[in-house]
C-alpha cells in the first residue's frame, strides 16, 4: 500500500506492545499518507452483550468517529492466526448496530466505504485465515476490500 491514497483514511490498530512492530508499521503508513491513527488500546471497549448494558464504554464514540472516513485500515499483529483481543472486541461490538433499528442506517453507510489490512508477524506472510476474518466480516457489511500489507518481523541472519 505504498501508493498515495485518494480517500479520507483512518488507521484502526491494536497491539499488546506499545512502540512495537505494529506501531512501526502503522507509523510508516500514516506518515506516507498523512492519515489519522486510532489505537483501540487507548479506549475501553466492553465485550458484546445482548442487553447492551455498557458502563463507561467508548465503542459508540469511536465507531461514530470512524464513520466520517471513507477508507478504514485495520492493523494488528498476528496472534495465533487471529487479531488482538481489543480488535476482536471492536469487531464484535459492530453487532450493536445490527441489532438496533435506530442504528442500522449508520451501519448501512459502510456500504460506500473501503477497507485494507496491515499485519505483522514472524512469518513471511500472514495466514489466510487472519486476512479472511477481515475480508469476510467487512465484505458482509458491504465494504470493499482494497489491499493487504504484511511485514515480517523475522530478523535475517
Amino acid at each position: 500500500m505504498q501508493q498515495k491514497l485518494e480517500r479520507s483514511t483512518v488507521i484502526i490498530y491494536s497491539s499488546a506492545r506499545k512502540n512495537g512492530n505494529t506501531q512501526a508499521h502503522v507509523n510508516s503508513f500514516a506518515e506516507q499518507n498523512n492519515v489519522r491513527v486510532i489505537c483501540l488500546d487507548d479506549y475501553k471497549i466492553a465485550p458484546y452483550c445482548y442487553n447492551k448494558n455498557y458502563k463507561n464504554d467508548d465503542f459508540y464514540a469511536v465507531f461514530e468517529a470512524l464513520l466520517t472516513y471513507d477508507h478504514w485500515v485495520f492493523a494488528s499483529p498476528v496472534y495465533w492466526y487471529s487479531t488482538t483481543v481489543q480488535m476482536k472486541l471492536f469487531i464484535d461490538r459492530i453487532t450493536d448496530y445490527m441489532d438496533d433499528e435506530a442504528l442500522k442506517p449508520k451501519l448501512r453507510t459502510l456500504r460506500s466505504k473501503y477497507f485494507s489490512v496491515l499485519s505483522n508477524a514472524s512469518s513471511s506472510e500472514a495466514p489466510a485465515c487472519f486476512i479472511e476474518q477481515f475480508k469476510n466480516t467487512f465484505s458482509y457489511l458491504g465494504m470493499q476490500f482494497i489491499n493487504h500489507s504484511h511485514k515480517s518481523t523475522q530478523k535475517v541472519a
